[in-house]
């Protein structure tokens, strides 16, 4: 399997952030950014099984729409015919290994819920702890991008055993357990996804660019290159969706109260 420089340090990233402890939320929520860079992807969700509520619940995602999301929970998770035969499996696995794409098309879950935010090609994996499903991944890309393939799904397996690991720890941890036993869809805005999702380093330069201060004092306080401040906040602009300082001190303040006095 060949990787690319960049994946491999989008690789790196996502195994570091595995080791790293943490709550089955705030995890979930990092992992999505490196895994669509890592497999050239487009979506991203992430769900648990919920027995007590017998649903996918306490969702994560990013690029889908809180609207279509939201409408998973209220109607189209009852006429789903997909996941419940993709959950089956303990391994990486191609969406149209197990539903061919022509028959997918076919159905209301595809046509009405799926493609409204424009997923098509599927990549999806589901951890398993023994009976106990500990959460999953699902990849999409969009119809103008080529499927999925072999290649891609076993860079997937191949942070599956890691993945799994940390899945299980994080479980334990002190709030990984919050919102569990609502009923309620549990899926957060982009934005809150986002902060989550903001390295340390890109939360450093983030506070400090937020504060005012010039690039060059940040690079200066963090030990840093210049082009490096720059490229960390231009990802944080991007995760963020903002465009500007004064945007970011109002989507941090929001985000985070009280993170401006750290």
């Amino acid at each position: 399997m060949y990787l690319s420089y960049q994946k491999q340090q989008v690789l790196s990233q996502l195994l570091a952030t595995l080791a790293e402890t943490q709550t089955e939320k705030d995890l979930r929520n990092r992992i999505g950014d490196p895994l669509l860079k890592l497999l050239d992807a487009d979506y991203y969700a992430s769900y648990v099984w919920e027995p007590e509520h017998k649903r996918f619940g306490r969702c994560v995602s990013l690029n889908m729409s809180d609207d279509t999301l939201a409408s998973y929970d209220a109607y189209y998770r009852h006429v789903d015919g997909l996941t419940p035969l993709m959950a089956r499996k303990h391994t990486t696995t191609l969406v149209n290994q197990v539903v061919p794409q022509a028959e997918l098309a076919k159905t209301e879950f595809f046509n009405d819920f799926l493609q409204r935010d424009g997923l098509y090609w599927g990549l999806n994996l589901y951890m398993w702890q023994a009976q106990s499903n500990v959460g999953d991944v699902r990849i999409w890309r969009n119809r103008h991008r080529p499927a999925f393939d072999a290649q891609e799904a076993s860079m997937l397996e191949l942070i599956r055993p890691a993945l799994g690991i940390a899945l299980h720890r994080a479980r334990s941890a002190p709030a990984a357990q919050d919102g569990a036993s609502h009923a309620a869809p549990a899926c957060h805005s982009s934005q809150e996804l986002a902060l989550a999702r903001l390295s340390r380093r890109e939360r450093q330069v983030a506070l400090m660019a937020a504060k005012g201060l010039p690039d060059k004092t940040i690079a200066r306080n963090l030990d840093i290159g210049f082009t490096t401040v720059r490229t960390h906040l231009g990802q944080v602009y991007r995760k963020l969706g903002v465009d500007n300082r004064v945007m970011l001190a109002g989507a941090l303040n929001r985000l985070d109260p009280g993170s401006q006095s750290e």
